[in-house]
């Protein structure tokens, strides 16, 4: 069986940790940042994990499952 090919367009966007969680940036700090407040873009800079729902098929394309 030949090799999974990894999907660049899913390796740029999510990273797995040594736990095994995937962990992803939150939406809303490409434009506009000025009008929100400050408090809110700190908190957009931090990494979330991904929800359970979604980790099966983003395994998949970083040809981890």
């Amino acid at each position: 069986m030949p090799k999974m090919k990894t999907r660049k367009s899913a390796s740029k966007r999510f990273r797995i940790t040594r736990t095994g969680k995937i962990m992803r940036n939150k939406a809303g700090r490409r434009h506009e940042t000025g009008k929100k407040r400050n408090k809110i873009n700190v908190r957009l800079r931090k990494q979330t994990t991904v929800s359970e729902d979604r980790k099966k098929p983003i395994k998949r394309m970083l040809a981890k499952a």
